[in-house]
């Protein structure tokens, strides 16, 4: 199956003065709920429309944050449920997904993958949009997707997402500061890295999955201001290695150096970037 790619019009993000990179956990998880993730939303409905996600889809978000993708999801009429290890972003998923009178559609844990079961029936889509925490920082990666893929119906189908070519991507250049500022000795994982042309391939074999075709899609980042590309990027946790080893201040300095590149005339900031999704089946 030929790789499609997929433009969208970004979302409108708006920004306020830096928060501080050092900022408490809540405020960071805001400012990835509000920020950074709107931007992904061309790469979560790329998928949903290729996998035809609506009544019936019994869906489980791995890593689901705060919630986007499986609000999208659930507005498509699926089932949803969600796990994620980062609580501050849970309980942002918790706010937009579980309203009064509605708690059976929507299951969101933190950490257990069990709890997350939606009962009498197996899941029929799994999602790991951001495979690199893709179990909410419980297990590898590959044991999270083995261990979801048991709880699905036969040749369900298995979403990975990441980063597309280098080459494609204006936000690599910005990325590279968490790279070059983190000590690789702190062991803290979480960081950036280039993607590699078959990395989603290469996690899916791992976990015992078979592909079944892929994607690219047009992810821009677009943010109203200097200060609103800082605390997006930061929101992201990959800097949180670059952050530990090199102080919140240079980390800031240096993300704001990077970015300025990309800032326009009118003060926005804008980076084209290609995210590459993978489709694959549980066997």
């Amino acid at each position: 199956m030929s790789p499609t790619l997929v433009r969208h019009q970004l979302p409108n993000t708006g920004s306020a003065r830096c928060t501080a990179p050092d900022a408490p956990t809540g405020t960071r998880a805001r400012d990835w709920a509000e920020i950074q993730e709107p931007m992904l939303v061309p790469l979560y409905e790329a998928a949903y429309d290729r996998l035809g996600v609506g009544p019936g889809t019994r869906l489980l978000g791995l890593g689901c944050g705060s919630g986007l993708a499986l609000l999208l999801a659930a507005a498509r009429g699926a089932q949803v449920s969600g796990v994620d290890a980062d609580e501050g972003r849970l309980e942002l998923a918790r706010r937009r997904l579980t309203p009064d009178g509605m708690p059976e559609v929507t299951r969101l844990v933190s950490g257990g993958l069990a709890d997350a079961a939606p009962p009498g029936a197996a899941f029929t889509v799994i999602t790991a949009f951001h495979p690199a925490g893709c179990g909410g920082g419980v297990q590898e990666p590959a044991g999270a997707l083995t261990a979801a893929a048991a709880m699905a119906e036969r040749g369900s189908a298995v979403v990975l997402g990441g980063w597309g070519p280098v080459e494609r991507c204006a936000a690599a250049g910005v990325l590279g500061v968490a790279r070059r500022l983190a000590d690789p000795s702190a062991g803290l994982g979480g960081g950036w890295r280039p993607a590699g042309r078959d990395d989603l391939e290469e996690l899916a074999g791992r976990a015992g999955l078979r592909p079944d075709g892929s994607g690219r899609v047009a992810c821009p980042f677009g943010y109203a201001d200097l200060a609103g590309a800082v605390r997006g990027m930061l929101s992201t946790g990959l800097f949180d290695a670059a952050l530990e080893a090199a102080g919140p201040r240079q980390v800031e300095q240096e993300l704001a150096t990077a970015l300025r590149p990309y800032r326009r005339a009118d003060g926005t900031v804008w980076m084209a970037n290609v995210f590459r999704y993978l489709i694959a089946r549980t066997r």
